[in-house]
Parts: structure tokens; sequence; C-alpha cells
């Protein structure tokens, strides 16, 4: 009887331990906390989709191997930080210096697509320019997210595209932050200004023929938030504007783009000498100033480095003398 009830027992306590085991109890072990998987897998992001600046519709499966169309948007990558992952940029990238280092893809307006796909690029960053490259990428199946910023507040919101494309968020919000932060020091203090407070202003963007910013274009916009007032604010685009028109208006400063291909600083010489210009109160009191039209032309974060260059050539009393 007894050795009968010993075999129960032992019987019994063998169903319990294989009941266990089946269950995954875990009873006399490890507690959950303190299990350590077996494996460590590799956690791979999501796809995003995206809207891009045309209206199109994006998916990017990842971002890390980036090819850029545009110098702007070379700049955006370098100032978010993430510029580990450029692997591919124009002949005209050459800011920051650093960029001239990263393989290039051809020109601006020629970039060349079997460079571009031999890069195995997971992202290309285009312009409204690049329409036709980028029908050929999407037929590759590469994702390419198109910016085509206009104003100010576009060139934000093309960083935040940027940062979501890229899943970089956090970079992105704090390169608009600091952005958003300068520029509304200088609205802040030339808001509310009217009348003989505003200064007027011209943008040239080139000399021969003469022809001047309108009031639809971003100089428009820099001109305003810096104080001033411009003197085709009436015309849109890029007009071509009879010296005499210029003479009459009489512009107290007068902001011109140099560094224009091969064009150097033609532009500004023409204005600081033609003696036609000679009576105006720009040229009399010496506020013919040049910028670097890299600066102000691509639609990158340095253009609040322009507006604020805008403000000291308006308002020097708010701002600081320019460097002329």
């Amino acid at each position: 009887m007894k050795s009968t009830l010993k075999l129960l027992a032992v019987l019994g306590l063998a169903a319990v331990l294989l009941a266990a085991i089946l269950t995954g109890c875990t009873c006399g072990a490890t507690t959950p906390e303190e299990t350590t998987p077996a494996t460590t897998g590799v956690t791979t992001p999501s796809p995003v989709v995206v809207t891009d600046q045309k209206g199109r519709e994006v998916t990017v499966a990842a971002a890390t191997r980036i090819v850029s169309l545009a110098p702007s948007n070379t700049e955006i990558i370098y100032a978010m930080g993430i510029a580990d992952r450029l692997v591919g940029r124009t002949d005209y990238c050459n800011y920051p210096p650093e960029a001239s280092e990263v393989p290039s893809i051809g020109g601006f307006s020629t970039p060349d697509l079997e460079t571009i796909v031999a890069l195995e690029p997971d992202l290309v960053l285009a312009t409204s320019i690049h329409e036709e490259i980028v029908g050929q990428l999407e037929a590759l199946g590469i994702a390419t997210v198109v910016l085509n910023p206009q104003t100010i507040d576009d060139i934000l919101a093309s960083i935040d595209l940027v940062g979501r494309a890229a899943g970089a968020e956090a970079e992105a919000t704090a390169l608009a932050s600091e952005m958003s932060a300068r520029i509304e020091a200088v609205a802040a203090k030339t808001a509310g200004m009217t009348g003989d407070d505003l200064v007027r202003t011209c943008f040239v963007v080139w000399h021969d023929p003469l022809m001047l910013a309108g009031g639809d274009t971003i100089y428009e916009e820099l001109i305003r938030t810096a104080g001033g007032a411009n003197i085709v604010s009436d015309q849109s685009g890029y007009p071509s504007i009879d010296l005499e028109d210029v003479i009459v208006t009489d512009p107290q400063v007068v902001i011109v783009g140099y560094g224009m291909g091969d064009g150097e600083d033609l532009a500004l010489q023409y204005l600081r000498d033609e003696p036609r210009l000679a009576g105006i109160a720009a040229r009399q009191n010496d506020r013919i100033y040049g910028i670097d039209q890299d600066i102000v032309g691509r639609f990158g974060p340095r253009i609040v480095d322009a507006l604020e260059q805008f403000a000291s050539f308006l308002h020097p009393e708010l701002f600081g003398t320019p460097d002329q």
C-alpha cells in the first residue's frame, strides 16, 4: 500500500512539472524582469507618408542615404545635423564648405540619373524644376520629395517636411524654432512702422535690363519685415524697370545680389557708378548695398541671415551698421 502511494506521489509531481513546462511557468526560475531574450532584433523604422510641396504623396521607407538636387536642400540637411546621410549633391552645393567632399550628381538643372541611381539613395530631395527626373526616379521606385518654398513660412515648412521624410523630426523642429526666434526678433523691432518710418527700398535682380523684385516675391517679404517699403510692391515677379522710374521713386536704400554666375558684382558696380542715378537718396547717402546671392537666393536656412542683413541695411539705428 505504501509503495502504491509513493508511486502515485511521484506520478503526481511529474504531472505538475510537465504542466509547468507546457504552460511556460517559471516557478522557481527568474522573474519576467530578469528574463533575457535569446536574440535581439534590429528595429526597422516604419515607412512614412508625406505630402511634398508639389502636393504629391510620397512613401519613404527609410532615409539613411539621401541625395540632394539643390544647394538649398543641401543646406537644410547640414543645418539639421544629418549630413552623415548625404551621399550625393550638385556641383553648386558649396555651403557649408565640407559639402564639396560629397560626390556630385551633376548640375542643379542637369542632374545625372545614372549617377544618382548608382549611389543607391532611399530618399532624393528635389525641387520644382526637376519634374522630368522626379518622374524617372519614381518609376525606379526611389522615394523623391519635392521642395518648392516661395515664402519664409514655406521655407520653415520645407524643413519640417525634410524632418518627417528623414525621420528627423526633433532636428527639424530645433532648426525651425531657432530660425523663427531670429525672424521674430527682427519683426518685433519693426512692428507698427508706418509712413516715413518705412525706408523706400528696392532689390535689384539684374542691371541689364534693370530688373527689380516685385510685390509677390520673397524679397518683398524681406524688405517689409525689415522695416521697408518696396518701391515696386504693386508689380508682380521680376519686372524690367525704366531707369527714370527708379529716379522718380527715389529709393533710400538699394540692395543688389552679387556673385551670380559669371556676373559677379557687375550689377552692384553699375548701381554705384551709373551717372543718371547720382541724385537718388541711396547714392547720395552711400546706401547701395550688396548681399551674397547664395544667402538671399537660396530658399533655405540662411534666409534668416539675409533678413538680418536687410534689417541692418534699412535700420542701422536698430540693428547695427552693416558691412559694405
